[in-house]
């Protein structure tokens, strides 16, 4: 019997064009044979929207928008347990949330769908919440034991009364170059590397037009080192990958427009040097409590330290994604990845079904 798959995609977000070329890699790659896949489509003011069962590939991203061929729903009407009689059709197996940045990827959709028991792939409210709030995710770190990179962080009311004052002190901390980050957002949206004050100042502006809190990191040369995590209480590692921008850091544009960027995989490395990216990526994976799928980035340099930079709790699946590359080079291709993270969502269902909830 085929599981009906809903997949949830676009979201009020910065990361919504990101979300949307996720959804279509995705709707390209499932197994039809084993897969009912209804569209959910969020818009960028936040109406969910269904579409009828995909029949065949979608080629272009703007069909996906579902523009007045689909219907506006609400959340309850895709759980069995919730839906009313007359919408039982909407309702779903499974959800697949193939979304980005705040409002999908931080934990927001996942508390969500538990209310609504519905099985959705990947990581839960917790892990989803920390993984997407860098400060938050460094602090659980190095709480871990962790190595990674000096950091401070601020709010925005904090640099607007003392402007002069955050920059001594990430100057004092920290020195140049280093990254300015808003805390909440991925796919290197509103990053910047700064050289001096003036840079500096700049990036401050931009970061905090996407977050109210921001994060700035210390420099740390060295290869980008990333490895795929997929599976619940007993993860396992994928070969690992390296990222070699033709800029100066691996940016937006490389990431999703140009892809102007070497993937090398499997990366060269020593055995030693993969088993401790296996261990501090499972180490990461354990503190957040996560479930179905994280990709670990770190920082490899040339005398061999390991440092971790973050985790992406929900890794894009776009045709430059490094996730499911790393996976296929480790033997596992993109179909059966998709088929795997769902049953690790069913899985992880049906775990939290035997939890008592009266005394």
């Amino acid at each position: 019997m085929k599981i009906k798959l809903g997949l949830l995609y676009g979201g009020k977000s910065a990361e919504h064009q990101v979300s949307l070329q996720t959804a279509l890699a995705v709707t390209k790659a499932l197994d039809t044979e084993k897969f009912e896949v209804y569209p959910i489509y969020i818009t960028e003011q936040g109406a969910w929207i269904k579409g009828e069962r995909l029949q065949g590939e979608v080629e272009d991203v703007n069909v996906l928008k579902m523009e007045g061929t689909g219907q506006k729903v609400s959340p309850f009407s895709l759980s069995r347990e919730l839906a009313p009689s007359s919408a039982e059709e909407d309702t779903v197996d499974v959800v697949f949330p193939l979304l980005h940045g705040p409002n999908g990827e931080d934990g927001t959709v996942q508390g969500l769908l538990e209310l609504l028991n519905i099985p959705y792939v990947g990581n839960g409210v917790l892990a989803s919440a920390a993984g997407m709030d860098k400060v938050v995710m460094k602090n659980i770190f190095a709480q871990a034991g962790l190595p990674q990179a000096n950091y401070v962080s601020f709010i925005r009311s904090e640099w607007e009364k003392e402007r002069d004052a955050v920059y001594i002190k990430v100057e004092e901390a920290l020195g140049y170059p280093c990254f300015v980050k808003p805390a909440n957002l991925g796919s290197s949206v509103g990053i910047s590397k700064c050289k001096n004050r003036e840079e500096l100042e700049a990036a401050f502006e931009e970061a905090f037009q996407f977050d109210r809190k921001i994060i700035i990191e210390e420099n740390i040369t060295g290869r980008e080192i990333e490895i795929g995590v997929l599976g619940n209480d007993d993860p396992q590692c994928s070969v690992v990958g390296e990222i070699a921008p033709k800029k100066e850091f691996y940016d937006y544009k490389a990431k999703y427009i140009d892809g102007d960027t070497a993937l090398m995989i499997p990366a060269e490395v020593t055995q030693e040097e993969y088993e401790t990216i296996r261990e501090y990526a499972i180490q990461a994976f354990k503190a957040l409590d996560g479930a179905g799928l994280t990709r670990a980035d770190f920082f490899l340099t040339k005398e061999g330290n390991v440092y971790i930079n973050e985790v992406n709790t929900m890794p894009g699946f776009t045709p430059f994604s490094m996730f499911p590359l790393l996976w296929q080079q480790s033997g596992m291709s993109y179909p059966a990845l998709i088929e795997r993270l769902v049953q690790l969502a069913i899985e992880r269902y049906e775990e939290k079904q035997k939890i008592k909830y009266t005394i």
